[in-house]
């Protein structure tokens, strides 16, 4: 339960500072990109302020000898980039680039009322259930051949 609600905490935390920072607002987001017209840096303070709170945060939650709510840390082990991770990575760029959003972005703007984060997450949930089908789909027969 207490992970339960840590998570949910976090979560609402996290949520409100997209909200707050402006970045649930896809124009602000899409503005960014655009170098030559309405540019807004206002992105590069939120993502510069993440990684500072992010950088700061581990360091000092690392310090710990475990987790409250477990008893291990689950860190990533993998570090070599494969043709899944950069194949992601650029799906994730191009579709934030064309629609405004990216998923912490488009979830605290559901609460807007307005089409367009609904349409995005339906569309992101959608394209979560294909590529969980494809990559299932081709374990299946990587194990037969």
């Amino acid at each position: 339960m207490g992970r339960l609600l840590s998570a949910a905490a976090i979560g609402l935390v996290f949520g409100i500072g997209i909200v707050f920072s402006g970045m649930a607002n896809p124009a602000k987001v899409l503005n960014f990109f655009d170098l030559f017209g309405t540019w807004d840096p206002s992105l590069i303070f939120v993502m510069g302020s993440a990684l500072l709170v992010t950088f700061v945060g581990y360091r000092l939650v690392l310090r710990r000898p475990a987790p409250i709510f477990h008893r291990t840390f689950h860190l990533p082990t993998k570090r070599d980039l494969d043709a899944p991770l950069i194949a992601g990575s650029a799906l994730f760029g191009i579709g934030w680039g064309i629609a405004g959003f990216c998923p912490g972005g488009a979830i605290p703007a559901l609460g807007s009322g307005e089409p367009s984060p609904i349409i995005f997450v339906a569309a992101m949930v959608v394209g979560i259930l294909v590529a969980t089908a494809l990559k299932a789909s081709l374990s299946r027969r990587q194990a037969l051949a």
